[in-house]
């Protein structure tokens, strides 16, 4: 908190370094957010069919075991096997929502909603 404006931008500048201030609560979020990137891990939040998103309690999935099978499978082993399609919100669809299947990537903070067989 008693760095000039120039250090603070060349401290900045530097690998894995995030200046934040807890004093006066600046960048706690921008720190939070290159944790998860650090850590590789991917927060997909769940819709239930006709209710808002729960966006408090994530599903965290690591990179490269982030389709939706792997969603499905994170939350109940049966439940990939139940599931008819998914709706997809965020970044890694085209339109919000989408339509998609057990294939697609999730990416990080994408919101879906499963829609079992009948």
């Amino acid at each position: 908190d008693k760095i000039s404006i120039e250090e603070l931008n060349m401290v900045a500048r530097i690998n894995r370094v995030v200046p934040i201030s807890a004093k006066q609560k600046w960048n706690i979020d921008g720190l939070l957010d290159r944790v998860w990137k650090e850590l590789k891990m991917l927060r997909i939040f769940t819709k239930p069919k006709g209710q808002i998103p729960d966006l408090n309690d994530p599903v965290i999935l690591p990179k490269g075991k982030n389709t939706v099978k792997d969603f499905c499978d994170k939350i109940h082993r049966n439940m990939a096997e139940q599931m008819d399609y998914a709706w997809v919100w965020g970044t890694s669809t085209k339109f919000n929502p989408q339509k998609v299947g057990l294939k697609h990537k999730l990416y990080d903070e994408d919101v879906v909603q499963i829609v079992k067989k009948k």
